[in-house]
């Protein structure tokens, strides 16, 4: 991708050696730096490193704010981007869902973190829109791949560390070592107090919590319909209510909370007065039908399973979810696990399967589970939705996991059009 900049010596810049010309200079960057050659030997008109254009893409001009953690970094972005649009400010978002702008798509879904020049694209967008805050998910990949140098954060957020990416990381260690190596600068931050495996700086640390001692403490609250509860910061003591269902979006909304109020010096009660106009993200805890009641998440790690079927732990669950091929199997035998134990009926499917044999994904999973009395593989994903819907009865709630809002099934290299929500409507023709 070539970027055009205004009154420079060169007219584009690019990331890639290959599109590289006399015309076109070269930003290298830690990802590209072994094909320093290839741009040199394509007529790159110079080399620039990446931190050298940071200025000429507005990157100090916005307030810019970073969101890691193995859960929940969707949905706390999003809920940032709302309560600051809420509250009359410009701002841009981009993650996993696109790139969103003063309340519009400009882009559709790409990389949790693209790469570094797709980043400062996107931020220099902003700045021309006028946005003061550019919000933005990253990733563990990107972290490592130092997919964000050069970006002088205004805030740092940790939502939580739990195993997931470990076909990347290899072991759980190095994976929390990346996440908490986000942490090590003295910027400012705002912790998840309540991560036992949370390691950072302290210097301009704040924290957000619900079992221990916080900087924002959510002193009490209720998950009847939806949520709502009531948070300390100090000497302020405020209510807010939400359209969020479940425990662990508490914590995304506490984090949501407090960046919001770190960001902008509003009083916390103005903060607290815009959260309830929060719909949620599409495809998390997202309720397709009422009646019958059908639910579809995105989780796919062994604890945002747990997390999304205790939130509905008073109902009668039957739940379907597989797992993606080509990532960490270490964990397809714990979520196995999980859903046998918190669910009345099972039904284990594929997921994106890429490279992998559907059925040895499966026998993964089931080595976590040993009474398998309850359990139904059914490797067509739209036959074992249909299936837990036939057998769904009166209050039984049907719990689809793993894709959420994807439109897609990936197999082989293949993404072939699939919508668990759409496949729902149509299996009950509404």
């Amino acid at each position: 991708m070539k970027i055009e900049l205004p009154n420079q010596a060169y007219k584009y810049v690019t990331e890639n050696s290959q599109e590289c010309d006399q015309e076109t200079a070269f930003v290298l960057t830690s990802q590209n730096e072994k094909y320093l050659q290839n741009a040199k030997d394509n007529s790159a008109h110079s080399i620039i490193k990446v931190d050298e254009i940071a200025e000429l893409f507005g990157v100090n001009k916005i307030k810019i704010v970073g969101i890691t953690g193995t859960n929940g970094k969707t949905t706390t972005a999003s809920a940032i981007y709302s309560f600051l649009l809420d509250l009359d400010y410009k701002v841009a978002m981009q993650g996993t869902r696109g790139l969103f702008m003063n309340d519009e798509v400009v882009e559709g879904k790409t990389l949790t973190t693209p790469s570094v020049l797709n980043t400062y694209m996107h931020i220099y967008q902003a700045v021309q829109a006028g946005c003061e805050f550019f919000i933005m998910e990253v990733s563990s990949h990107a972290i490592v791949q130092k997919r964000v140098e050069g970006l002088n954060f205004e805030l740092k957020i940790l939502t939580n560390i739990t195993q997931d990416h470990l076909d990347y990381h290899k072991t759980i260690g190095e994976y929390i070592a990346v996440k908490n190596s986000f942490f090590e600068d003295e910027g400012k931050k705002l912790i998840n107090k309540d991560e036992t495996r949370a390691a950072f700086n302290i210097k301009n640390a704040y924290s957000y919590g619900i079992e221990n001692p916080s900087t924002y403490r959510l002193m009490a609250y209720s998950l009847n319909n939806a949520s709502s509860g009531i948070i300390q910061h100090f000497q302020e003591i405020v209510p807010f209510t939400a359209s969020l269902h479940g425990f662990f979006n508490l914590y995304n909304l506490m984090a949501a909370i407090g960046a919001v109020h770190l960001l902008t010096g509003k009083k916390l009660e103005e903060v607290a007065e815009v959260v309830d106009n929060f719909a949620g993200v599409s495809g998390r805890m997202e309720q397709v039908c009422e009646a019958p009641n059908v639910i579809v998440d995105f989780a796919h790690t062994p604890d945002g399973m747990q997390q999304v079927l205790n939130a509905l732990k008073e109902k009668e669950l039957l739940v379907v979810f597989g797992a993606g091929g080509d990532r960490d199997t270490s964990k397809r035998p714990m979520m196995g696990r999980i859903a046998a134990s918190l669910a009345k009926k099972t039904y284990i499917t594929s997921d994106n399967p890429r490279n992998e044999d559907p059925e040895l994904i499966v026998a993964d999973i089931l080595e976590g589970i040993e009474d398998r009395s309850n359990v139904t593989v059914e490797l067509n994903r739209k036959k074992a939705i249909e299936m837990a819907l036939d057998d769904q009865e009166d209050e039984e709630v049907v719990v689809i996991l793993g894709k959420g809002d994807e439109s897609y099934q990936i197999i082989y290299d293949k993404k072939l059009p699939f919508d668990d929500r759409e496949v729902v409507r149509e299996l009950l023709n509404i």
